[in-house]
């Protein structure tokens, strides 16, 4: 019949073209919504994620998510980024999440370098964050030193995916990271950063040489090359009051 209607032929491709443009649009529409609704809990969980490594620089750990924000304000005196020629780009504040905090890998390449100054029990700390290459992936960290800008004091270091019991050491071992703790970054007569990760076999001076991680000869050669990259581009703050 003319008046009859038309059913949609749903073995056509002009229907399954549509239908599967529909479902597109809402599953991309969903995930959207979704990722928002989300991003502030997520930027509140990397922050509290990056406060806790730096605590753990300070060797402050093993505390509650409830007690990060507080000790970590206590602690930071100024979050300033510097330059290689020590000067200062961006004063920081106390607490400080608004200048070297919101810096990354990227800001390092540019020249743009994170200073936390830090107080723990009365005395001066600085927090360096380093960044390199492990075996499988970005590896990173962040070390401490004391207020003689040549003694460290504490270390933490993170990666994204090395292989467990090997590579990933250089984060699941708290014994590995205290090692650093008392080393010299400078040696007399050194160029630079002296301080390495070399095989415990041909470790020849103790106070700027690290046990490498057993079985993880490119992931410890890894952290060596951060640190020595890194903290080099430090040297004139290290230097300022020699």
């Amino acid at each position: 019949m003319a008046n009859e209607k038309r059913k949609i032929d749903t073995n056509s491709n002009t229907y399954t073209i549509l239908y599967a443009v529909v479902i597109v649009v809402v599953v991309a529409f969903l995930l959207a919504f979704v990722s928002s609704a989300l991003r502030s809990r997520q930027e509140v969980n990397v922050a509290l994620d990056k406060k806790k490594q730096i605590l753990a620089a300070l060797n402050v750990r093993d505390i509650s998510d409830d007690e990060v924000d507080a000790r970590y304000k206590q602690m930071v005196v100024s979050d300033d980024i510097i330059d290689e020629h020590n000067q200062v780009q961006q004063q920081g504040t106390r607490g400080g999440e608004q200048a070297a905090f919101k810096l990354n890998s990227a800001d390092y390449k540019a020249g743009r370098l994170a200073l936390y100054v830090c107080d723990v029990d009365g005395q001066r700390k600085y927090v360096i964050p380093v960044y390199g290459m492990g075996l499988w992936g970005p590896i990173s960290g962040y070390i401490s030193i004391n207020d003689d800008k040549n003694t460290i004091y504490g270390a933490y270091f993170n990666h994204e995916s090395e292989t467990a019991g090997l590579g990933a050491e250089i984060k699941d071992s708290r014994d590995w990271q205290r090692q650093f703790a008392g080393k010299q970054l400078t040696k007399e007569g050194v160029p630079g950063i002296a301080l390495a990760v070399v095989k415990k076999s041909e470790v020849k001076d103790a106070t700027v040489q690290c046990d490498a991680v057993t079985g993880a000869t490119l992931t410890s050669d890894g952290v060596s090359l951060m640190l020595q990259e890194c903290l080099g581009k430090y040297i004139e703050f290290f230097n300022e009051t020699k």
